[in-house]
């Protein structure tokens, strides 16, 4: 009896496991730079997501302090007072992919969309049609795609003193390569 219930338990795990892809090292960029000012622009290059083959559910976790600058003092000044990174330290997406299916899948990227919730600065707000481009290659599913953002949807309060330097709507893209779990 112990036998059976070992083999049921273990076939169970390999059957929930099936269609789950995760990345730990995938790629955010935002960019808030305006024309004539310097680059506001930052990578992280160590976001977790995770995709559910199954139902096209999607969701990742950046850790805030990961945002890499050019310029340290940028960095700095993110952390301490916008991403207020110590008291918000992470930002999540869930979402799901509408229309998702791994055998639309092939080398060349297939467009889906993307609806789910960003939370960002302690605030949550729902993003509708995320274009996602996804493909499939040795194995490994590719997630890239961008989307603009508002700074004052999350609280995010830009000083006047640079109000002209950093731009309200920010540029984010994102690349993952995840594989099988």
């Amino acid at each position: 009896m112990k036998k059976l219930l070992y083999v049921i338990a273990f076939i169970s795990l390999n059957v929930f496991a099936q269609g789950k892809y995760l990345t730990k090292t995938g790629h955010v960029t935002f960019e808030a730079s305006v024309p004539s000012f310097e680059e506001v622009k930052a990578t992280n290059n160590s976001v977790t997501a995770i995709i559910n083959t199954e139902n096209g559910e999607f969701a990742s976790l950046i850790l805030v302090k990961g945002f890499r600058f050019k310029n340290a003092l940028m960095e700095e000044h993110f952390n301490e007072n916008y991403a207020e990174s110590d008291t918000y330290p992470k930002a999540t997406f869930k979402g799901k992919i509408s229309d998702f299916s791994i055998t639309k899948l092939s080398n060349n990227p297939t467009r889906f969309n993307c609806s789910g919730l960003l939370t960002f600065h302690g605030k949550t707000k729902k993003l509708d049609s995320i274009p996602f481009n996804i493909s499939i290659k040795d194995g490994s599913i590719i997630v890239s795609g961008t989307f603009k953002a508002n700074a004052s949807d999350y609280d995010i309060k830009i000083p006047k003193i640079v109000k002209s330097k950093i731009s309200e709507d920010i540029d984010v893209s994102f690349d993952f390569i995840l594989k099988k779990k």
